[in-house]
């Protein structure tokens, strides 16, 4: 009989323990707490706490989070906020350098854009948690003299200070991309993020047609591109609407459109909400949609596939590891995206059968599996240690 995989976790991190490889930090950027919190965060408290359960001692290291204290226990581990977004880097290698979060006996490292350069100064066993190269990303999150250092600073200054480094990532193309960057294939581990069993359908779908998109409202998730394809939906189907849930930078500017174009008849910012509204957004909506640039894996995606509702999606590489084109959902390019949407909308066959799909598509996708994953590298480098 198979192992399961927190037996494999369990049998993994004793030995770990065994070699002295018991205090993990898990270095990342920004918080599960944060208001801007989105699938990275939820990626790694799914991993955090289930290597907590499993006896190891996890520190999270992160940055400050409004309306939140600077250490608290969440799920059984540790998290340590203090410095701002970009402060948070310095402050944490000389933290860690000086010990003044305690000593540890490995690092994990979530690189969200910026790097860590744990490389440099840590001795101790240590992974990289890579979701997406931002590459393009850069000119939509910072202004011109920094877009172009921070692509520097992805495509050249770093890689080869990490090409050594066990590195983690969600799918197949980002492993390309870490590829094409100077990683060596083999030290590029991909490990698919999971649905957890929350997300199953029930409820009732609405009345007229309903689609739903999930995000951080940012530049890089072209809500604004995304409301222009959905008027090519109105054209066909006058009583569709799209609900976008989330909050961010880009929540003014995405009103003012609205207001702009007399859309609030049929687009609703509905803001962050909680887990249960959450899943009853999936469940009455006919499709979920996504005008991604880049995703490291889409988690919105595969949580409303749980909940037996198909997408219609950006063809870019994260998506095409959430979403099983033709059989999950659709991926398509960008200016077809609102014709695609009506298509499918129209097609009550061939949705159904997707969200039949959809749903035995989650249920294989499994958190504990994905923390077995992450950590299988780490726990090498603890068994080659001499």
């Amino acid at each position: 009989m198979d192992q399961s995989p927190l037996h494999e976790l369990a049998d993994m991190a004793k030995e770990m323990m065994e070699r002295g490889v018991r205090r993990i930090h898990v270095l990342a950027w920004r918080d599960l707490e944060d208001r801007e919190a989105g699938g990275s965060e939820v990626h790694a408290d799914a991993f955090m706490r289930r290597w907590q359960d499993a006896g190891l001692d996890i520190v999270h290291r992160t940055s400050k989070a409004v309306g939140e204290p600077s250490q608290t226990v969440r799920h059984g581990y540790r998290v340590v906020r203090r410095g701002g977004r970009l402060t948070v880097f310095p402050r944490t290698v000389v933290s860690e350098t000086l010990r003044r979060m305690g000593p540890y006996d490995a690092v994990v490292e979530i690189w969200n854009g910026v790097p860590w350069f744990s490389p440099v100064w840590c001795r101790k066993p240590h992974v990289v948690v890579l979701h997406h190269v931002h590459d393009r990303m850069w000119d939509q999150i910072l202004p011109g003299p920094a877009a172009w250092f921070g692509r520097k600073l992805e495509s050249s200054i770093a890689p080869p200070l990490y090409r050594r480094t066990e590195t983690v990532t969600l799918c197949e193309d980002s492993k390309v991309d870490l590829e094409h960057l100077g990683w060596p294939r083999e030290r590029v581990h991909v490990a698919p993020a999971g649905v957890d069993a929350f997300f199953h359908p029930g409820g009732t779908k609405t009345e007229n047609p309903s689609v739903v998109a999930v995000g951080r409202l940012a530049p890089v998730k072209r809500f604004e591109e995304l409301m222009c394809q959905f008027r090519s939906v109105r054209d066909r189907l006058p009583t569709a609407t799209l609900t976008i849930v989330g909050d961010g930078s880009d929540r003014h500017r995405l009103e003012q459109w609205i207001q702009d174009n007399d859309a609030a008849t049929w687009i609703q910012l509905m803001g962050r909400v909680d887990q249960e509204k959450l899943r009853d957004v999936y469940r009455s909506s006919w499709l979920i949609t996504s005008a991604s640039m880049a995703e490291g894996w889409g988690l919105t995606l595969t949580e409303a596939a749980g909940c037996g509702t198909p997408a219609v999606v950006s063809d870019i590489g994260g998506h095409r590891s959430a979403v099983l084109h033709e059989q999950t959902g659709l991926l398509v390019e960008m200016s077809n995206l609102g014709e695609r949407i009506a298509d499918l909308l129209v097609d009550e066959t061939k949705r159904n059968e997707m969200a039949k799909e959809a749903v035995r598509w989650a249920r294989s996708l499994s958190w504990d599996q994905l923390a077995v994953d992450v950590l299988r590298p780490l726990h090498h480098r603890t068994m080659d240690r001499q």
